[in-house]
Parts: C-alpha cells; structure tokens; sequence
C-alpha cells in the first residue's frame, strides 16, 4: 500500500475506532440483571442482527462484519496472513479428528484461515499431505498417523499446536512491522507459559513438556523447562526474572487471571499504533482490538446465560482498547 492509501485506511479506522466499545458500557453489561436485558443492550449498539439471541451468532456475526469491513477497505489481505496462521492449524486439528471418528465437518471449522479448509479436509482425508503447504504437511502426516495409530487426541493436539506456534514465531520473524512482531512473540510466550503452568499441575513427563515448549526470545525455554518439571514455585521464580514479571502476582492466584494479563499487556502494546497513520499498524491493532472486545463480550453473555455472579464474570474481563 502506497502511503496515501494508508492515511485513507487509518481515516476509516479511526471512524471504526469510536464504536468499539468502551469502559462504561462494559459495565453497563455487567450491571444487566439478565441475560435477556445483556443482549437487548448489546443490539441497541448495533452488535448482532435482530432475531439472534445465541451468543455463537451474534459473536460470528460479529466476527465477520469486522472481516467484511477490511476486505472493503484492503485489496492484499495477505498483509494479515500472521493473524490467522493459528486457524489453519485450528482446522488442521479439526480435519484429522473428523476423518478418524467420521464425524460430519459441519460448524468445526474457523473461517478466515490462509488455507482453505476444504484443501485441509481434502488433504487429510485422502493422505495427500503434498496438497497443505511444506510448513505444515509433514506436522498434518505426523499427526494423523499418531491419532489413528494409538488413538492419543493429547498427543496428536501437542503436535499440531506446537507446529501453529513454530509457524507464528517464524512469520513473525519476518515481519517488519513492530505490532506484528509484537503479537507473535506474546502469543507464543504466553503459550508457553500455560504449557509450563498445566503441564506441572497435571504431572506431564519431562519428555511431553519439552516436546511441547517453542523457543522464543523472551522466554528460555530451557529454564522454563527445569522450572515446570520442579514445580510451581519454581515457574514463578523463574518468571519473575523476566519481561513478564508483573503478571507473577496474577499467576499465583489462577492462570485464568494471568491470561487476562498477558492479554492486557498485548493491548497496551497496541495502543500507540493509534497516533501512526502512515502504516499498517492501526489497522492490525483495530483487528486485534475487535478480536479482545468480541472476546469480553463472549465472556459476559456466557456468564449470564450461566447466571454466574457478577465477580465471577468480571474479574476475567481484558482491558479494552479505547
């Protein structure tokens, strides 16, 4: 994109940008006395379409109205290949657990992948793994015949997610914009932490954590390695040396709460893409910032459809972009 075009996109962004939901509204929802009087509040702001009352329909319709409004506003699309490297391999899981229990592919699949998911299907379907790109065809071989070998699902999981996050760190090593290097290093860091944080609290072996952890630049993965086949207190002592310190306190009380952190943090990483108009960086942050309030949103419809306790809901609410 030329630097005319940029400015043009970021104009539009910044009108999209003063609908994204806010604080006081948030808080509105949270106040609702029902799940009812929730999604009444929500399609008086123009989310969802009238007649939907399934949190999946209003959040999909959501999901896709962000997407239609990006490709009206970018012809490469291309541009934002690193956002969604993890739905392909979100399908991939998909496609070699329907081929093996039979299971009918409808409603499994992610949209918006940099692979079409009938290509996945078609590809583990018929063992032509030629058909999925280098990256990712001998991970779909691998796994597949792990699942249909020894019918472990957890294992065949740790493959595939292992080989969406090598794919992550690795787009996002090429990458010349900072927010996108930014977005990748966070989310495999995270990741790792969580592989660290379960594996310890559910007695993984040494050789399943190892096999599990991705190398990344702000995290050792070596000392994260010794630290979760040690325990507990030795993660938190090993985190606290690092960039993610911070969250050790919200670590110690849920790795729910220390999600929300790692998520807040991306945000304020975002942030000051809002006063750059001249890349593609506020574009990607308003996708990322859509993605974290469609998110918020999921979170408080489901925990008043489950009529959980207004604490309960909020203290698993991410800060917000505006």
């Amino acid at each position: 994109m030329s630097e005319k075009q940029f400015i043009y996109a970021v104009a539009r962004i910044r009108f999209k940008e003063m609908q994204l939901l806010d604080t006081q509204f948030i808080n509105q929802l949270l106040s609702s006395k029902s799940y009812r009087e929730c999604l009444q509040l929500l399609l008086d702001k123009g989310w969802g379409e009238e007649g939907q009352t399934a949190p999946d329909q209003i959040l999909a319709y959501e999901k896709q109205k962000t997407w239609d409004f990006l490709e009206d506003l970018i012809e490469d699309m291309s541009v934002f290949d690193i956002l969604f490297i993890t739905n392909d391999y979100h399908n991939l899981k998909a496609a070699i657990k329907l081929v093996y229990t039979g299971e009918e592919p409808e409603g499994y699949f992610l949209p918006h992948g940099t692979i079409s998911s009938k290509v996945i299907m078609e590809a583990v379907k018929k063992q032509e793994f030629e058909l999925l790109p280098n990256s990712m065809a001998a991970t779909a071989k691998e796994a597949y015949e792990i699942l249909t070998r020894t019918g472990d699902g957890q294992l065949c999981d740790l493959i595939v997610d292992r080989a969406a996050m090598e794919a992550l760190q690795a787009r996002g090593k090429k990458e010349t914009h900072e927010v996108l290097k930014t977005y990748a290093e966070l989310t495999v860091a995270t990741a790792n932490i969580k592989i660290a944080v379960r594996a310890q609290s559910t007695g993984k072996s040494p050789e399943w954590i190892r096999r599990a952890l991705i190398p990344c630049d702000t995290i050792d993965v070596e000392k994260l390695f010794e630290a979760a086949t040690s325990g507990m207190e030795e993660i938190i002592q090993y985190l606290s040396d690092t960039i993610y310190a911070d969250g050790v306190d919200e670590l110690k009380i849920s790795l729910a709460r220390f999600e929300r952190w790692c998520n807040d943090l991306l945000i304020q990483k975002i942030k000051p893409q809002k006063y750059n108009p001249y890349t593609i960086g506020p574009l990607v942050a308003y996708i990322l910032a859509r993605r974290n309030e469609i998110q918020v949103v999921r979170i408080i419809l489901l925990g008043k459809l489950n009529q959980l306790p207004d604490e309960s809901i909020r203290e698993r609410i991410r800060e917000l972009y505006v």
